[in-house]
């Protein structure tokens, strides 16, 4: 095991309050001073999440595609989202008290994807429409983050091989015209162990001024 994958932990799936009470106690005992920089690796069932500027109108319904999509509050920023099945989710638990930046720390979120995304052959980008990163105008990984005392939590969330029908029950992301797309709706079928083995790689570098 690297250095880096010490700080690394993999979930095959986590129903998502369960995801939120390990990051929050991941959180509290960095802002204790005990904590160490980790990065959390996991999926969850069909869920929509709002963030602190989301609201229940931006969730057009819960029954879609046959599947009852439980819906959450969440502390995070950004409005509505849908995490399931087929979606990594890269959650950052971090000490951002030497450079109190949040925005440079979404850019190393969107960057690990960014690089990730190349070396799997897809070019990617930000977009002015909103954090995240982007395919040809359509969104592959949404990020949202909450922060206590230069301390961060939540992530970004790309998506492999999800049912993108279940996007169709919200506004992603307070947006109309924002359709998202995966990795295997460009024709790229990886497994979500490949793209982790790769995504973990370049959160190294990164990440590394945090560790």
């Amino acid at each position: 095991m690297s250095f880096f994958q010490q700080h690394v932990i993999r979930h095959t799936q986590q129903y998502f309050p369960d995801a939120m009470a390990e990051q929050e106690a991941l959180r509290d005992a960095m802002l204790a001073g005990d904590g160490r920089f980790k990065l959390i690796l996991t999926e969850h069932p069909p869920t929509y999440t709002l963030g602190t500027s989301g609201t229940t109108q931006d969730v057009l319904t819960r029954e879609v595609d046959g599947d009852t999509i439980e819906v959450f509050q969440t502390g995070r920023g950004g409005e509505v989202t849908y995490h399931g099945p087929g979606q990594l989710l890269c959650y950052v638990v971090a000490n951002l008290s030497q450079e109190q930046d949040l925005h440079q720390h979404i850019w190393r979120l969107e960057e690990m994807i960014i690089r990730t995304l190349e070396e799997l052959g897809i070019d990617s980008e930000r977009d002015s429409r909103g954090i995240g990163v982007w395919v040809d105008g359509l969104k592959i990984a949404a990020a949202g983050v909450r922060c206590r005392r230069w301390v961060v939590w939540h992530g970004i969330a790309l998506n492999i091989s999800p049912n993108l029908r279940h996007f169709k029950g919200i506004v992603p992301c307070g947006m109309q015209d924002a359709p998202v797309t995966s990795l295997e709706k460009l024709g790229l079928h990886r497994s979500r162990n490949t793209v982790e083995t790769v995504l973990i790689q370049h959160a190294e570098t990164v990440f590394k001024s945090l560790l």
